[in-house]
């Protein structure tokens, strides 16, 4: 599956809805859908994003949901009963993360917050140092657990798996996320 420039600027400002089980013990929360993601709508869709491989990697899932193009039902399956939820700190679709307002990245933070405590998730993992220090106003933040609990749940900040992330592999991702999974009961 491929687009244009023209068709996936079509999808600027586009909304995908979240990918929640019931249940969930970790979710992660992007930063903002691509206009791959909303094209697709896919969380992590773009071909070139190291999001489920890190997860494969990681062993938080049994194998690779064919995520570049719409979810089908088993891919959708294995993430929800895996106890994964995936959000958005802004729900609006962007050609780059860049391209959002520190104002949308902190309104995005309360609304993540009230989710979560609705939600009542073990753990909650925000994918972006950057957007987690801007949006919940933690700009000494570094990776890794935090003290901060959002909604009530454990909060873990980790790597962002685009590939514009370049100094991150597959490996020190699955690293990075295996912790809060760890943490959430997701991993032994």
């Amino acid at each position: 599956m491929g687009f244009t420039r023209a068709e996936l600027e079509s999808y600027r400002d586009a909304t995908i809805p979240d990918l929640m089980p019931a249940r969930p013990r970790l979710v992660f929360v992007g930063i903002n859908p691509g206009l791959w993601t909303a094209a697709t709508g896919t969380p992590f869709a773009h071909p070139g994003n190291r999001f489920y491989p890190a997860l494969v990697a990681a062993g938080i899932l049994p194998r690779l949901p064919a995520f570049s193009g719409p979810l089908n039902e088993a891919d959708r399956t294995i993430i929800l009963e895996a106890g994964i939820g995936i959000t958005n700190l802004v729900r609006r679709a962007t050609a780059r993360a860049d391209e959002l307002t520190r104002p949308e990245l902190r309104a995005g933070a309360e609304r993540v917050a009230a989710d979560a405590a609705r939600w009542r998730p073990r753990v909650v993992a925000v994918v972006g140092i950057t957007a987690y220090r801007q949006g919940f106003d933690r700009p000494r933040a570094k990776a890794g657990r935090q003290e901060q609990r959002i909604g009530g749940a454990e909060t873990w900040v980790v790597p962002n798996p685009s590939g514009l992330n370049a100094h991150d592999t597959v490996a020190t991702l699955a690293e990075a996320y295996a912790a809060p999974a760890r943490a959430a009961g997701v991993l032994p």
